[in-house]
């Protein structure tokens, strides 16, 4: 064997094609298979190696082959030949200078996949995210079983876009979305989040490779592409799957700077799996409830406990909630936490406690939770009487109206009924100006300030005008100091919680650690 033929064989061993051109690069030499079947490389001697590549490939190689110098070898590039009949084929392109030759130029080409035709940029643009959701909603409606858990979301998050030409990315995102529309599971169900993140709702048995279809949309346009995509079962609740998606892309989109290797379907693999974990830890009700006593802060006497979840050594439940309400999982809880408090209040010894639950506003969207509540007691009415239902305020209410009729008929049975930390949020003034209660819990947030703070003082004082003049008691959070113990009871409020009258403990402890000022410790009162 020769060498020129041992060169040879080597050479095809790493290319489908081997291209010389001169310094006009003009094809001088060509040998090896075309991109389809019946092309002959010879034909293409004497004609511009550029007229071989598709329009938006051109730019791209000439450039590579104007840069090189000899004894260099260009970068991998992904191109697009040109097959003749509107169709391309992709292909990895090399070009390399040998000093003896030069300023001829040696080329590879090594064909990737089969022919395709080109599809056109399209001036559709794709729906934004809350554009999506509605398109995933629409999708996802009605289907059940089977057909609910052969679909998946996909996401893909694309790099190497143009930074300086909006022109070329608008028309790359064109191509993108054309391409993501078709690979949907019905043809319109695909989304663009970002600049550079898309979403698409798609059949799981779907084998079409997504990362491919970016490359070859970027192609078109003179771009090379990379992304990654990945996927996530929408499994068997259409509900909880949409919400899980909002949630796990809100959250993407507000932490992007902090986490920017988390990706969209990362996170909603993990909301998902966290959605199953909460509805098991709910089921079993593996949850703790410890309790916080609430003073009188005339006589520093315990007045009622507020009974607060903990999950495990994670301790508080903030996280947990708000993914919760999110999803559509808070009624569950809250009926849970209530049926434990029923069952504690009948507990013997517990005839004088008084004990106080949350119960998030999505819980009020419906009747549910107020006619489980009233059904569970029932049976011992009277215990209804020692029951505090505290809204708070982490979702808010959509039907206020509604709300205050489902409220009223605690009320009318009762259970009392507290707007749980005033002041937190924006609608604070709408639950008091449209909720009828019996209580007011003043944020700990205004509380913390109430010593040094001569504005809170006066905001704290003219709310608790306004409750006294509405027939309300109020409440203070987070007192954790005599000083704004004293501070809030100059100011008329009622009732005290926090630190300086004891922590939350896994057993109501009515004896507080500061002594009582005008009666014996011990002493639970009754409400109003």
């Amino acid at each position: 064997m020769n060498l020129k033929s041992r060169l040879l064989g080597l050479a095809f061993a790493a290319a489908d094609a081997l291209v010389e051109v001169d310094e006009k690069a003009q094809v001088t030499f060509a040998l090896g298979a075309g991109p389809v079947t019946g092309q002959s490389t010879a034909a293409w001697i004497g004609h511009p190696f550029a007229d071989l590549l598709s329009y938006s490939s051109r730019a791209i190689v000439l450039e590579a082959l104007g840069d090189l110098v000899g004894g260099e070898r260009s970068r991998r590039l992904e191109v697009l030949a040109d097959c003749g009949d509107g169709r391309v084929r992709r292909a990895l392109f090399r070009a390399f200078i040998l000093p003896d030759l030069a300023p001829a130029v040696s080329c590879a080409l090594t064909w990737q996949g089969e022919p395709f035709t080109l599809e056109a940029a399209t001036d559709q643009s794709l729906a934004d995210a809350e554009g999506f959701l509605a398109l995933a909603r629409e999708g996802l409606n009605g289907k059940t079983g089977a057909a609910l858990q052969r679909l998946a979301m996909a996401f893909i998050e694309v790099q190497g876009l143009n930074a300086a030409n909006d022109a070329t990315n608008e028309r790359v995102a064109a191509r993108i979305g054309a391409r993501l529309q078709q690979a949907s599971h019905d043809g319109a169900s695909a989304g663009q989040l970002t600049a550079n993140r898309y979403a698409l709702i798609r059949q799981t048995d779907d084998g079409r490779d997504l990362e491919a279809e970016v490359r070859e949309a970027g192609l078109a346009e003179g771009l090379t592409l990379t992304s990654r995509a990945s996927q996530v079962a929408v499994g068997s609740d259409a509900l909880c799957a949409l919400r899980a998606m909002r949630f796990a892309i809100e959250g993407c989109l507000k932490d992007n700077a902090a986490q920017p290797e988390l990706s969209f379907a990362d996170s909603l693999s993990r909301t998902l799996k966290d959605a199953d974990r909460f509805r098991g830890i709910v089921r079993d009700k593996e949850f703790a409830l410890f309790y916080q006593p609430i003073v009188d802060l005339k006589t520093r006497a315990v007045h009622h406990f507020e009974a607060l979840a903990r999950f495990g050594q994670s301790g508080g439940p903030a996280s947990a909630i708000r993914m919760a309400e999110e999803l559509a999982l808070i009624e569950s809880f809250d009926l849970a936490v209530a049926e434990k408090i029923v069952h504690r209040l009948r507990q013997p010894g517990s005839g004088l406690l008084k004990i106080a639950i949350n119960v998030s506003g999505a819980s009020l969207a419906n009747d549910a939770y107020v006619a489980a509540l009233l059904r569970m007691t029932a049976s011992e009415p009277d215990n209804r009487k020692r029951l505090i239902v505290e809204v708070t305020e982490t979702a808010a209410l959509a039907d206020i109206a509604a709300a205050n009729r489902r409220l009223g008929a605690l009320r009318d049975a009762g259970i009392k009924v507290c707007i749980d930390d005033f002041g937190a949020g924006s609608a604070a003034f709408d639950y008091l100006r449209g909720l009828s209660v019996d209580a007011v819990k003043i944020d700990g947030a205004f509380v913390r300030g109430i010593d040094s703070d001569a504005r809170t003082r006066t905001l704290i004082g003219h709310l608790v005008e306004l409750c006294g003049s509405l027939g309300m008691t109020t409440i203070a959070e987070m007192i954790e100091t005599e000083d704004a113990a004293r501070a809030v009871q100059d100011l008329g409020v009622d009732y005290g919680q926090g630190w300086l009258f004891g922590r939350a403990e896994a057993e109501p402890v009515t004896t507080g650690p500061v002594a009582a000022r005008a009666r014996r410790q011990g002493v639970v009162e009754a409400w109003g």
